[in-house]
């Protein structure tokens, strides 16, 4: 089975004289999700673990929709639940979801779009998923020796500070720090604005004072340097002047974690494993985590109410690990029922997941 990421090109699959092929389809279903206004990354992620399904038709003799059943479907469930990686291990529970459900948004589209009668996978069972716990979560020390890494007498030092201080204060994910422009800093209120988050939201979150500081400092003392050529005001920039691409954020973030010898693994994700669950043990309410982090749901029946930007400033501050340092200070408030809890922990498993 190719694997994600492996090549950027991508072969026609099947005969391409055939415009009723499954793979022409795709294409189709491609072209329909950008008109819909699908993120690029939904798109791409869809089309990539699609492909693997119309390789494995491919092999046997299913070239178009009409060929394909719930058996059919089924089958490559049990395909996928006996297929071996190089390294011998087979696939986790939670890929084997990832490959299965893109197949069934592509046959819902195929069924409205009346190419095919009936919807094949409209009854498909799919694995059922454990609820994980983070594997690495940070301690307050361990964050702090992190941070500490990079070598502040460099300007890049200065700038990975600058980065990891603001994953580490406001959990975001990799995309949207990548995404952040010199304006989507506002240090008088002390938040920062994410646009177009996962989902395409937008969202304002708080950030602590220390983040603001190196953010300042790169800004002013280093970003110069850097911003060669066209500037579009993007706040982080790799050494070529031009935006962070996400696999040399990572790891950029994971160069930082192993230099510090913790014997835990991990790059920007686990600064945001890290924020919620220390804050969560400080005593904030999951409802303001769920906020911050930019969650709609837990997965649970449960949906709350939206935050006030101000109320959740207050909240951060008074429970961030990077202001409460000091031992014993660590409160013990309601943070939530234990099972919200394990749900807002478990979603930040499977976002680090889907991630790498």
């Amino acid at each position: 089975m190719p694997r994600k990421g492996q090549s950027t090109t991508k072969p026609v699959i099947g005969d391409v004289r055939d415009r009723d092929s499954l793979y022409h389809h795709l294409q189709r279903f491609n072209a329909w999700q950008a008109e819909k206004n699908y993120s690029a990354a939904t798109v791409e992620g869809r089309d990539t673990y699609i492909r693997y399904f119309l390789l494995w038709c491919e092999e046997r003799g299913l070239n178009r929709p009409q060929d394909i059943t719930k058996p059919i479907l089924e089958r490559y469930q049990r395909y996928l639940f006996l297929y071996r990686k190089e390294d011998g291990q087979p696939l986790t529970t939670r890929s084997q979801h990832t490959r299965v459900t893109p197949l069934r948004a592509f046959f819902k589209w195929l069924a409205r779009q009346n190419h095919i009668l009936y919807n094949p996978a409209s009854d498909l069972e799919l694995p059922r998923l454990e609820r994980r716990l983070p594997k690495h979560v940070l301690s307050i020390k361990e964050a702090e020796t992190v941070l500490a890494q990079p070598d502040l007498g460099t300007a890049t030092g200065i700038r990975d500070r600058a980065m990891m201080e603001t994953l580490y204060s406001t959990g975001m994910r990799r995309m949207e720090l990548i995404g952040l422009h010199l304006h989507d800093v506002d240090a008088d209120r002390g938040t920062v604005m994410i646009r177009q988050g996962k989902g395409r939201k937008d969202r304002m979150v708080p950030i602590g004072e220390r983040a603001l500081e190196w953010i300042a400092k790169y800004r002013d003392d280093v970003r110069p340097e850097l911003a060669i050529g066209g500037d579009d005001g993007t706040l982080f920039l790799s050494n070529l002047g031009e935006s962070f691409t996400p696999n040399r954020l990572t790891q950029l973030v994971r160069d930082h974690v192993n230099a510090a010898k913790l014997g835990k693994t991990g790059a920007c994700h686990l600064f945001r494993h890290t924020m919620a669950t220390l804050m969560l043990e400080n005593g904030a309410d999951i409802r303001f985590i769920q906020a911050m982090l930019g969650h709609a749901n837990l997965n649970t029946t449960q949906i709350y109410a939206q935050v006030s930007i101000r109320m959740l400033k207050d909240i951060h501050t008074a429970t961030h690990p990077g202001r409460v340092i000091a031992a014993g200070q660590a409160g013990q408030g309601d943070a939530g029922d234990a099972i919200e809890r394990d749900a807002l922990l478990a979603m930040l498993d499977a976002e680090a997941g889907e991630e790498d």
